[in-house]
């Protein structure tokens, strides 16, 4: 069963990376709180599935390839709740400038007709480095494609 939670995890992330929007959403409950404000300082905010592939697929392909790697997970449920934290590191790239990002996670995903579904999704920003300047100028990539 933890195998299960982790893995609706890493597909969220593997269908980030290969710009797979139906398997991003696929691992999604109904609505998602997702919140990046440690990073970016926005709200978190309750977005569908459909919104957040939308935002992602407005941005990320602006970037030539990103590779999300996650390690270190920590697995706590009940019948039908999960609570997973887990570290990530994000590596954009843009040529051969890159730009990463580094922090924890902390998620929370629902049982439902037997498929774990994201709820939840926390970033806790630890560090970035590289090219600042990729996501400015992957936002403007993104835009002409």
């Amino acid at each position: 069963m933890e195998q299960a939670i982790i893995q609706a995890i890493t597909t969220l992330f593997a269908g980030a990376d290969e710009r797979n929007w139906r398997k991003v959403k696929e691992v999604m409950g109904e609505t998602v709180l997702l919140d990046y404000s440690s990073m970016n300082g926005n709200a978190a905010s309750s977005l569908t599935p459909l919104q957040i592939a939308g935002s992602w697929a407005a941005f990320l392909p602006g970037f030539d390839k990103t590779h999300h790697q996650l390690s270190d997970f920590k697995v706590a449920k009940n019948d039908t709740v999960a609570t997973v934290n887990f570290s990530g590191k994000a590596t954009h790239w843009i040529g051969n400038d890159s730009w990463v990002v580094e922090g924890t996670y902390d998620v929370k995903l629902l049982l439902q007709n037997d498929q774990w579904l994201i709820a939840v999704m926390k970033f806790n920003f630890e560090k970035q480095s590289g090219h600042t300047g990729l996501p400015a100028l992957a936002t403007e990539r993104a835009k002409m494609r």
